[in-house]
C-alpha cells in the first residue's frame, strides 16, 4: 500500500518550485524514496534547466495486457515528453547528440541538462555503442529518468538482410532499456519505437521485434519486481496501429486467429485498428469499438429493451437473449425496476446486464432527457455496485428512431459528465455492430470533436456552451507525493515545509558528498549566480558543508536544490562505481541492480529479539530489513581472512534515511554516517550500544531514526586520534599498521568498508515506550 500526500503550493512556494523544475522530483526520491508528480505549475525557462512551453496531444490508451509474470503492457498514442511515467527512453545516436527527431523534442522540452549530463557521459566514456543503454535525471520532464538507448540504424529503404542483420541489435536495446530500468528501481517505463524513424527500420518488422522481446524477456525472468509497467508510447498513427497489431498478435493471441500469420495478422488488424478511439476524462476511459456487443467481456453490458420488456423485440436484446439463454428473459420480468433493470448475466461473458426502457416519442427535449438520464444512471448504477467498466450499444437508433450524430452527442456528452465527478476508474465501452458503418462514423465524429475540446482544454468554450468540464479547469498548483512508507512520506513533507514554505536568504546544506563536486557541477553553479545568489563550502567538525547565501530568499532555496539534485546525482555515480569496484575484485561480471533487504515479519524472533536493544530508550521499532547481499558477505569474509579474525562483533551505526538503499548495495563508507564529532578518525564510526549510537549521531528531535546492526571486524586496534585517514603504524614499518581504533566507552572507528558488514537496517519512530507485538 503507497501512502499519498497532496501539498499545495502558494505564492513564494510556487515560484520556487516553477523555478527549480524537476530538480525537486529528483531530490524528493533520493532522500526519502517518495516519487513527486507536479500539478498546475508551468516551469518556467532558465538558462542553464528551462523548458519552452509547447502543446502536447492527449494521451489515448489504445491496448492494455497484463503478462503471466504481472507486468502490465499498454499501447498509447500520447506525447513521450508530457507522459506520466518514472522513465521515458529516448530513441539516441551513439554520439548521444539529441539534435533530432525524439530525442530534440525531450530536450527541448526537459531543458540543457539532459544533453549536459550525455555530453559528460561520452566525455568520461566515448560513444554509446549500438544495444547499449544509460541513465540520465530527465530535467523538467514528468519522469524520474530518461533511458537513452541506441537502437540499430540501417540504409534507406532497407534489403530483407539488412533487417535480419539489425533484428538481433534491436533486440539487445529492448533488453538493455528493460535492465537499466531494474537497475534503478523504475517500476514504469515508457518505450518507443526505437529505430523506426530516422533509423529507417521498418515500422511493422520493428513493432513485433520489440513487443516479442518483452514478451521473452518476462518469460525468462518471470519474478522481476522492475518494471511492472511497460507502456509503448508513440504519437503517431502509423506508429501506434502497428504496435497496437504486435502486441494484440504476440501477447494477446486469444484476440487473434492463429492460423493468421503476422503479416495477414497486420493487413487484417490495420482495417479494423482505424475502429477503434479511446479518449481519458479524469478517472473514465472512454473507448468505441466495433464488435459484437454480446461477445464483450466488461463488467456491465447495457441491454436497450422493449416497455413489455420482450426481449425477443429489437436487435439488441435478442442478440444478447440468444446467447444468454431464456433464463434472462424469465428474470427480467420478474425483476422490479423502472428505468433500468437488473439481471444475471448467465451464459454471456459480463457479471450482470443492465436493461434500459427509453421511450423516445414526439417532443424531442424530453426524448433527449431520457436517453441521457438513462446512460448516467447506468454509469452510476454500476458505480454502486463496484464495477469498473461498462459496454453501450448505441441506444435509440434502431427503431426508437434517434438520428445517429444526435444519439452519439447525447450519450458522448453523458459520460462525459460522469466523468465530471467519478472517484474512481471506469472503462466506458461504446459498442458499434461491425457492419454499422454510419452508426460507427457518428460516434467517431463525435469523439474527435470531444477530443479537440479535451486537447484545447485553455479555451473557456464549453461543450454545446454549457458550463466547462473539470479537465479543462485549471488544476490547484500542488505538489502529490507518494511512498510506500509513511516514515519516508513524513521526512519528505518535513523538508518541503522547511524548505518552500519557511524559505529563508541563507540555507546550509550538511552532506559529505559536497566535497565530491567536480568542475562541471561548479561551473553549473557558477551560472546560479548570476542571479545574486553566493555559495560558501567549509568544513565543521569533518562534515562538509555549503552555505546558500543571497537577497531574494526565492532564488536562494532555488539554487540550494539545484545543489542537492547534483548531490544527488554525484551520490548515485558514487554508488555505481563502488558497485564496479566490488566486482572487480570478485572477478564478476556486474550484474543488474536488484533489491538487497527483505523485510521480516514483525512476529518474527528477527525482529522481536532486537525490541530490547531500542525499548528503554523511548524508540519503537516500525520495520527491520534484513540485508541479503552475497557480494558484501564474499568480502567481508576476504577481510576477515586477511585480518586473521575468528570473530566479529555486533555494532550499530545511525545513518540518515537517505542512504539506507546505498548501505545495502555497497555497504558502508564514511560519507554517510560523519559522527558528530570525528575526534578518532576520519573512519566509519560504529557504536556497541544503540544508546552509544544516540550519543555519537545525536538524533536532533527527529520523529523516525534509521539504525544499522552490523558485524564489525575490529581487529587488533588501538586509540585514535583526530585527522587520522588510517590506522597507526604498530612500529617503525608503516606497511604494519592496526586494524582500528577505539574510543572511549565502546566506539570503534575503521578505515575499510569491508571489515563491516550489515546485517539488518531499523526504522525506528521515537515516542515513551509502549508495547511491542507479542
Amino acid at each position: 500500500m503507497d501512502y499519498k500526500s497532496d501539498i499545495a503550493l502558494r505564492e513564494s512556494s510556487l515560484n520556487i518550485v516553477k523555478q527549480s523544475g524537476r530538480a525537486l522530483s529528483d531530490i524528493l526520491y533520493s532522500k526519502f524514496g517518495c516519487v513527486a508528480t507536479f500539478k498546475g505549475v508551468d516551469f518556467e525557462s532558465d538558462a542553464s534547466f528551462g523548458q519552452q512551453k509547447r502543446q502536447t496531444v492527449a494521451p489515448e490508451k489504445r491496448f492494455s495486457v497484463k503478462l503471466r509474470a504481472g507486468v502490465e503492457v499498454s499501447v498509447w498514442k500520447a506525447d513521450l515528453t508530457n507522459f506520466p511515467v518514472e522513465a521515458v527512453v529516448n530513441a539516441a545516436n551513439s554520439s548521444l547528440h539529441h539534435g533530432g527527431g525524439l530525442a530534440q523534442a525531450l530536450c527541448e522540452a526537459g531543458g540543457t541538462q539532459i544533453q549536459m549530463e550525455s555530453d559528460n557521459y561520452k566525455f568520461k566514456y566515448g560513444s554509446l555503442p549500438t544495444g547499449e543503454a544509460i541513465v540520465t535525471n530527465a530535467g523538467l520532464l514528468p519522469c524520474r529518468k530518461i533511458i537513452h538507448a541506441v537502437g540499430p540504424q540501417l540504409s534507406y529503404n532497407p534489403l530483407y538482410s539488412e533487417v535480419s542483420r539489425a533484428e538481433p541489435l534491436l533486440k539487445i536495446t529492448i533488453t538493455s532499456i528493460l535492465q537499466k530500468a531494474t537497475e534503478y528501481n523504475l517500476d514504469s517505463v515508457a518505450i518507443p519505437a526505437i529505430s523506426s524513424g530516422l533509423f529507417n527500420y521498418p515500422l511493422s518488422d520493428c513493432a513485433k521485434t520489440i513487443v516479442s522481446t518483452v514478451k521473452d524477456y518476462y518469460e525468462r525472468f518471470p519474478h522481476r519486481q522492475f518494471p511492472t509497467k511497460i507502456f509503448f508510447v508513440n504519437n503517431d498513427e502509423p506508429t501506434v496501429t502497428e504496435m497496437h497489431i504486435a502486441c494484440r498478435y504476440i501477447l494477446s493471441p486469444n484476440q487473434s486467429n492463429p492460423s493468421l500469420s503476422y503479416s495477414q495478422a497486420a493487413e487484417r488488424n490495420t482495417r479494423s485498428a482505424a475502429k477503434t478511439a479511446s479518449i481519458q476524462i479524469g478517472n473514465v476511459l472512454i473507448t468505441l469499438k466495433s464488435d459484437k456487443i454480446e461477445d464483450e467481456k466488461t463488467d456491465v453490458i447495457v441491454n436497450t429493451a422493449s416497455s413489455d420488456r420482450n426481449l425477443k423485440m429489437g436487435q439488441i436484446s435478442k442478440a444478447l437473449l440468444s446467447k444468454a439463454g431464456d433464463r434472462m428473459q424469465d428474470e427480467i420480468l420478474k425483476a422490479p425496476g423502472q428505468r433500468v433493470v437488473i439481471t444475471g448475466a448467465y451464459k454471456l461473458r459480463c457479471k450482470e446486464v443492465f436493461h434500459t426502457f427509453c421511450s423516445f416519442h414526439n417532443q424531442q427535449t424530453a426524448a433527449h432527457k431520457s436517453l441521457s438520464d438513462s446512460v448516467r444512471e447506468c454509469l452510476w448504477m454500476a458505480v454502486a455496485n463496484g464495477h469498473n467498466s461498462i459496454s453501450f450499444p448505441a441506444i435509440g437508433t434502431g427503431h426508437l428512431g434517434f438520428p445517429k450524430q444526435e444519439a452519439a452527442y447525447i450519450m458522448l456528452e453523458a459520460v462525459a459528465d460522469f466523468a465530471q465527478t467519478a472517484q474512481t476508474k471506469m472503462d466506458v465501452y461504446f459498442v458499434i455492430f461491425p457492419s454499422d458503418r454510419d452508426t460507427f462514423q457518428a460516434f467517431e465524429g463525435q469523439m474527435k470533436s470531444l477530443q479537440h475540446k479535451i486537447s484545447n482544454s485553455s479555451s473557456r468554450q464549453g461543450f454545446d456552451n454549457k458550463e466547462d468540464f473539470r479537465f479543462n479547469k485549471a488544476p490547484t498548483p500542488q505538489i502529490s507525493l507518494r511512498s510506500p512508507y509513511k516514515e519516508s512520506l513524513h521526512e519528505a513533507e518535513k523538508w518541503l515545509d522547511h524548505l518552500l514554505f519557511r524559505p529563508s536568504r541563507s540555507v546550509v546544506i550538511y552532506n559529505n558528498f559536497i566535497q565530491h563536486l567536480s568542475e562541471k557541477e561548479y561551473l553549473q553553479l557558477s551560472r546560479l549566480t548570476r542571479k545574486g545568489v553566493k555559495f560558501e563550502e567549509f568544513l565543521s567538525k569533518g562534515h562538509a558543508c555549503l552555505t546558500v547565501d543571497g537577497d531574494s530568499a526565492e532564488d536562494v532555496v532555488g539554487a540550494a536544490l539545484q545543489v542537492e539534485a547534483m548531490l544527488s546525482t554525484v551520490q548515485e555515480e558514487f554508488a555505481r562505481e563502488e558497485k564496479d569496484e566490488m566486482c572487480k575484485l570478485l572477478a564478476e561480471v556486474p550484474r543488474e541492480r536488484e533489491r538487497k533487504t527483505k523485510t521480516v515479519d514483525n512476529s518474527s524472533w528477527e525482529f522481536k529479539e532486537r525490541i530490547s536493544d531500542f525499548r528503554n530508550l523511548g524508540l519503537w521499532i516500525l520495520k527491520v530489513d534484513k540485508v541479503e547481499n552475497l557480494n558484501l558477505k564474499k568480502l567481508f569474509d576476504l577481510k576477515k581472512n586477511q585480518l586473521g579474525c575468528s570473530s566479529s562483533e555486533k555494532m550499530f551505526q545511525r545513518i540518515p534515511a537517505q542512504f539506507c538503499e546505498m548501505v545495502s548495495q555497497i555497504g558502508f563508507h564514511a560519507e554517510c554516517a560523519p559522527p558528530e564529532d570525528p575526534k578518532y578518525g576520519e573512519g566509519i564510526y560504529f557504536a556497541g550500544t544503540v544508546k552509544e549510537a544516540m550519543d555519537v549521531w545525536k538524533e536532533e528531535k527527529n520523529k523516525y531514526l534509521y539504525f544499522v546492526e552490523a558485524d564489525v571486524l575490529r581487529g587488533d586496534s588501538t586509540e585514535g586520534q583526530r585527522g587520522l585517514i588510517l590506522p597507526p603504524a604498530k612500529g617503525t614499518d608503516p606497511q604494519v599498521r592496526y586494524d582500528s581504533v577505539s574510543g572511549v566507552s565502546d566506539i570503534s572507528v575503521i578505515f575499510s568498508s569491508y571489515q563491516a558488514l550489515p546485517r539488518y537496517i531499523i526504522t525506528c519512530e521515537k515516542k515513551q515506550a509502549q508495547g511491542y507485538p507479542k
